[in-house]
């Protein structure tokens, strides 16, 4: 049975009492005098857990800070109306609270703190998205063929020969690329509101025409939860055209090979 923190700082002021109240029945004030530095140790390591508890969430955060902001300015946009949506970096901070941090705080003893704090944990995901200074995002063209030039001049710069295709008879790819042997398709879009399955599925057979060995579908916007499911069984990617200056070649997955669900 796993001892809450209260029932565990009990236990050790009192098993300290009692070692050190007979270490000072035979050495006298000075075991007495350390016995009485140990308790005041331990409440103050108590005292002190929920800055720890508040650190070591923000320190996990900051690991992945630059992926965070940027999966938060993917996933929030504004509707037809104008009002701002953000439920999908809703779900992508809880999830990644989830996932990544609670394990880490469950290893460190901070289950109960997360049980009753995890707003805090939640917040603080939020103040370390906030934190970075991502690119201009008036950078990427709105036009949808400039972006896609945009795109392959990204990719360019990461050492890809890149090419964007003619606007008919490329069969789904906007940018074909290749490095090192290896060959990539992109769907390019350029959008105000998550990409949805359907660019997936024309990623997905993109790379079976050209025979790719790498598809991804690439947006300055978020993705729909149904895109994401369909990404994980395809092996298409998901990326922001901030991440194809750091892509690197993969070798072909089979999922790429299969027709999608």
């Amino acid at each position: 049975m796993r001892m809450s923190g209260r029932s565990s700082l009990v236990a050790r002021l009192f098993w300290t009492t009692i070692a050190g109240g007979g270490v000072a029945f035979w050495f006298g004030l000075p075991a007495l005098a350390a016995t009485g530095l140990c308790l005041g140790l331990i409440l103050l390591h108590r005292l002190d857990r929920p800055a720890r508890f508040r650190r070591t969430v923000r320190r996990l955060a900051r690991t992945h800070a630059e992926t965070l902001a940027l999966r938060r300015r993917q996933e929030c946009f504004e509707d037809a109306y104008g009002n701002r949506i953000d439920d999908g970096w809703l779900r992508e901070r809880d999830y990644f609270a989830e996932r990544t941090i609670l394990p880490h705080l469950d290893a460190m003893g901070f289950t109960d703190l997360a049980d009753t704090r995890w707003q805090t944990v939640l917040d603080i995901v939020d103040d370390v998205a906030l934190s970075v200074d991502l690119p201009d995002e008036d950078e990427a063209p709105e036009d949808g063929i400039a972006y896609e030039r945009f795109c392959a001049e990204a990719l360019r710069e990461a050492g890809w020969s890149a090419r964007p295709t003619k606007a008919s008879g490329d069969q789904g790819a906007d940018v074909v690329a290749e490095r090192s042997g290896i060959r990539l398709v992109l769907q390019c879009k350029r959008y105000t509101k998550p990409v949805g399955n359907a660019a997936v599925q024309e990623a997905s057979a993109a790379a079976r025409y050209w025979q790719a060995d790498m598809a991804a579908v690439v947006s300055n916007a978020g993705f729909t939860p149904a895109a994401r499911r369909l990404s994980g069984a395809t092996g298409v990617l998901l990326l922001h055209h901030d991440a194809l200056r750091d892509l690197a070649p993969i070798r072909r997955s089979r999922r790429l090979d299969a027709e999608p669900a």
